[in-house]
């Protein structure tokens, strides 16, 4: 936590909301969400969630895609600002974990600089709870020694920040969040950097839903299995760990929710 709450009437707490299921957000992120005054929501957050506030809580909708932004980051920042220095308990709820690809570290520092105080409550990540929907295991002794998340927003061929040829000599599972658009640019720089063209992957969309789809191939279907999944947020897990993914046992872990749609590429 940062900042004494005892000395200022509001305060934020950035929560993570889990996957996308109501029912994996944390008991405490839950709590929070019963007592809030302002909850400031992601697009990614199951809109069920707030369902928990109570009726007076002010509901402030900022979700962000591509191409499609209702606010901007400093946007964002202001308003809770604003709603925390009006004297707000304000929930800042954020699909997944805060602190993984989710801003939280922009929204800290304009909260401190504000003499705001804040507490992180974390959440389940994308790539952990994707990977478990699917039956995926992310670290496998024989397979996989680390796990590496990586931002799909950086990953064109023009774009330095990213070590392709590091990441293609690792013995890992690479977990690319938002990389649906440039997967065939991903495939092409990992392949490039020296990885097999054969090396499988798997696309994980809606993961812990009804809709959830799960798509499988290798480096060399990534045109194929990106085409019919633009605009749709997913996770991709590539390495040999997708190999050892039991799709069947997806079904009693959605408790009877939706069969999961899986598509292998042949």
């Amino acid at each position: 936590m940062y900042g004494d709450a005892q000395s200022f009437p509001g305060f934020v707490w950035l929560v993570g909301a889990g996957p996308g299921a109501t029912d994996l957000i944390t008991v405490r992120g839950l709590r929070l969400l019963q007592a809030a005054e302002a909850v400031v929501c992601d697009d990614l957050v199951d809109p069920g969630l707030l369902q928990n506030c109570p009726a007076a809580c002010e509901r402030h909708f900022v979700g962000k895609r591509a191409g499609c932004h209702s606010a901007s980051q400093s946007q964002i920042n202001a308003l809770l600002v604003a709603r925390a220095s009006a004297g707000q308990k304000v929930v800042r709820l954020k699909g997944g974990d805060p602190l993984v690809f989710g801003r939280a570290g922009e929204e800290m520092q304009a909260l401190r600089e504000a003499g705001i105080p804040y507490e992180i409550v974390p959440g389940v990540t994308a790539a952990t709870a994707a990977a478990a929907a699917a039956g995926l295991p992310l670290t496998h002794r024989e397979h996989s020694s680390a796990v590496v998340f990586v931002t799909g927003h950086q990953c064109a061929a023009s774009t330095a920040a990213t070590d392709w040829s590091a990441l293609a000599r690792l013995r890992a599972t690479l977990c690319f969040y938002m990389g649906v658009r440039r997967l065939p640019e991903i495939a092409a720089n990992l392949t490039a950097h020296g990885m097999a063209a054969d090396m499988p992957l798997a696309v994980i969309s809606e993961a812990a839903r009804p809709a959830q789809q799960i798509l499988t191939g290798t480096l060399r279907d990534a045109e194929k299995l990106s085409a019919g999944l633009i605009g749709q947020p997913a996770l991709v897990v590539v390495g040999e760990v997708v190999r050892l993914a039991s799709f069947a046992a997806t079904v009693p872990a959605l408790r009877a929710r939706a069969n999961p749609s899986v598509h292998v590429l042949r």
